[in-house]
This record gives structure tokens, C-alpha cells and sequence, in this order.
């Protein structure tokens, strides 16, 4: 992509971001909105460069957490779905399962699993992104492994190909956008994951812990700052996904 495509495709969106932080700054002000209902960007960039350490370091244990769900839930998601498009049983059997989990509000079991591991353990943090993370990548893989197309199939069997050779040459190539897709929607889901389900208890370490410190402080500028915070590692997440998915796709399309 040359410079020009570049800006055409980075100058909106900033724009957009530029005129909605004035707007907002301009509401505030000229609405005299209270700090309490909501706070102007200004006041929330005087706290996020005041506390730019804890927040910082907050972030970086949040992160963590996500980072581990993701994994972890990626992993397990993608290795269920390999087995179920091979055994039809399997997958009859994991419908129901996944369904359910579907509809379970994860983060609800976070104390729960506080009790379980104990208050001062990460480790229900990391289940909590890890369960948020596995329905979206499974149900995407599990699409993607069945959407080669039966002529396809038929080729690879008149050409006398192994299995390996299907799987390499056909499956897989056909599965990874899907993949992605599902690893797209769950970088965002195990950074939201991992923040609320601190929410609930556990260590005071992560985003999630100050903001609720902070906004039962009546600090509200300063909860902001950690929202803000929050923003970045889910944004960094997702940004490093779709690098991710670029560099595969280009190489595998190459």
C-alpha cells in the first residue's frame, strides 16, 4: 500500500476521533456537565498522564490475563473443532456443550472461581477470558474446516493424496480466514473478559480493581483514565490479531 491509500485509510477514522473528543470536551463545558455524570477529555488526560505508572502497570497484569485466556481458550477451542469436523459424533456431542456455554454469562462465575482457587489467585481471571474466548474460535473453526468444497475433496482423492497432503494443501488453507475470524472477535472478548471479572473480586492488581476503586472514591476523571487504559490493551490486542492474520494470508496466498 502506497503512502496515499495509507492516509485515506488512516486519515478518517482519526478525524472522526479528533471531532468526537471535541465535541465531547464542548458539551462538557459549555453544558457545565458535573465531573460525577461525566468528565471532560481534558480532566481524564491530566489523570491518565498524573497516574501513566499504575495504570500502566495495571494494564500490563490485565493483559497478562487476556493474553493467557486467549491463548489457552484458542488452543482448546481449535483442537475440539479439528475433532469434531473428523468425528461426527463428537461434534453432535459438543453442540449442546457449546451451546450452553454460548449463553452462560462467564463473567458471572467469577466469584465462583475466586472461591475455588482463592482471592489472591489470577487464575479465575484467566478461566473467565479463556471460557469468553473458546465459543467464538470454535464455532469459526468448526465453520471454516467445513467449507471446502466436495469437487475439491474429489480432486485431492483422484490424485491419490494422503490425508496430510488434503489437510495441508486444501483444509487449512480454506479453515484460516475463519480462524482468524474467530481469534478477531475473541482478542476483544478476553480483554473485556479479564477486566469485568476483576470487577468481582480477586487481587487489586488489574484495570478493572482501579476503576472500581476509583469510581467508589468519586474519583470519576481517574476511572476514566483507566477505562482508558482498558482501551488501549483491547485496541493493541486486536491490532496485533489482524497483523497477525495479514502476515498468514499473505503468505499462504503467496
Amino acid at each position: 500500500m502506497n503512502g496515499r491509500g495509507l492516509l485515506r485509510q488512516v486519515l478518517p477514522p482519526v478525524v472522526l476521533l479528533v471531532a468526537l473528543v471535541a465535541g465531547w470536551q464542548a458539551l462538557v463545558v459549555l453544558g457545565d456537565v458535573p465531573p460525577f455524570v461525566l468528565p471532560g477529555p481534558s480532566d481524564i488526560a491530566g489523570e491518565a498522564s498524573t497516574y501513566a505508572g499504575p495504570i500502566t502497570s495495571a494494564a500490563l497484569v490485565t493483559g497478562r490475563n487476556a493474553l493467557l485466556g486467549l491463548l489457552l481458550g484458542s488452543f482448546l477451542a481449535i483442537l475440539l473443532a479439528v475433532l469434531a469436523a473428523a468425528f461426527r459424533l463428537l461434534d453432535l456431542l459438543a453442540a449442546p456443550v457449546v451451546t450452553a456455554l454460548s449463553v452462560v454469562p462467564i463473567v458471572a462465575l467469577a466469584p465462583v472461581l475466586y472461591s475455588m482457587y482463592g482471592a489472591s489467585s489470577e487464575q479465575a481471571r484467566v478461566i473467565v477470558a479463556a471460557l469468553a474466548v473458546f465459543v467464538p474460535v470454535y464455532i469459526n473453526t468448526l465453520r471454516g474446516l467445513g467449507q471446502v468444497l466436495p469437487v475439491h475433496r474429489d480432486l485431492m482423492r483422484a490424485l491419490a493424496a494422503t490425508p496430510q497432503q488434503v489437510a495441508r494443501t486444501v483444509t487449512i488453507p480454506t479453515a484460516v480466514p475463519f480462524v482468524f475470524t474467530g481469534l478477531r472477535m475473541a482478542s476483544s472478548l478476553a480483554v473485556i473478559s479479564a477486566i469485568v471479572a476483576e470487577y468481582f473480586g480477586g487481587p487489586r492488581s488489574g484495570i478493572g480493581s482501579f476503576i472500581t476503586t476509583a469510581a467508589a472514591g468519586s474519583n470519576y476523571a481517574q476511572a476514566w483514565a483507566y477505562v482508558l487504559g482498558g482501551i488501549v490493551v483491547g485496541l493493541l490486542f486486536y491490532a496485533v490479531t489482524a497483523f497477525a492474520e495479514h502476515l498468514v494470508t499473505r503468505r499462504s496466498g503467496a
